[in-house]
C-alpha cells in the first residue's frame, strides 16, 4: 500500500504543504489525493472525511492533524525528521490545539481556492484522482 496524503483541496495553505511536500520527497515516496476525492471516500471513514484536517494514510495506518503532519515530516528525513522528533515532545493535546486553531481560520488567514488543486504534468504520476 501507497503513503497517501489527504488533503483538502481548496485550501490555499494545504495546497502550499503540498507543494512543499512534492518538492522535498525526493524519493517520491508520497501519493496525493483531496479528501473531496473518489480516493478519500474509498479508502477513508466517514469521520476522517471532514475538511477540517489532513489526513496520511501509512501503509496501514491513519493519522490526522498534528499527528499526520509530523509523521509526513519525519519520513521526509533530513531536518524534517529532527523536526518531527522535536515537535512529537510536545503532548498531542496541545499540538492539536495548535493545529485546530489553525485549520478553523485557515481560508480567512491563507484563502480558498474556487475548485480543488489540478496537478501539472510533472506532478500528475503522484496524484490519484
Amino acid at each position: 500500500m501507497k503513503r497517501i496524503i489527504f488533503f483538502d483541496g481548496v485550501c490555499t495553505l494545504c495546497n502550499h504543504f503540498v507543494d512543499i511536500l512534492i518538492q522535498q520527497d525526493k524519493n517520491h515516496q508520497f501519493y496525493f489525493a483531496s479528501l473531496q476525492s473518489k480516493t478519500a471516500e474509498q479508502l477513508l471513514t466517514k469521520q476522517d472525511l471532514g475538511l477540517d484536517t489532513i489526513v496520511f494514510l501509512d501503509q496501514t495506518q491513519t493519522f490526522k492533524k498534528s499527528s499526520a503532519v509530523l509523521r509526513i515530516l519525519f519520513h521526509l528525513g533530513g531536518l524534517w525528521m529532527v523536526l518531527s522528533i522535536l515537535a512529537s515532545v510536545l503532548p498531542t493535546t496541545l499540538r492539536d490545539l495548535i493545529y485546530d486553531l489553525i485549520a478553523r481560520h485557515r481560508y480567512r488567514f491563507f484563502g480558498k481556492k474556487e475548485s480543488c488543486r489540478l496537478p501539472t504534468a510533472e506532478e500528475k504520476p503522484f496524484f490519484l484522482d
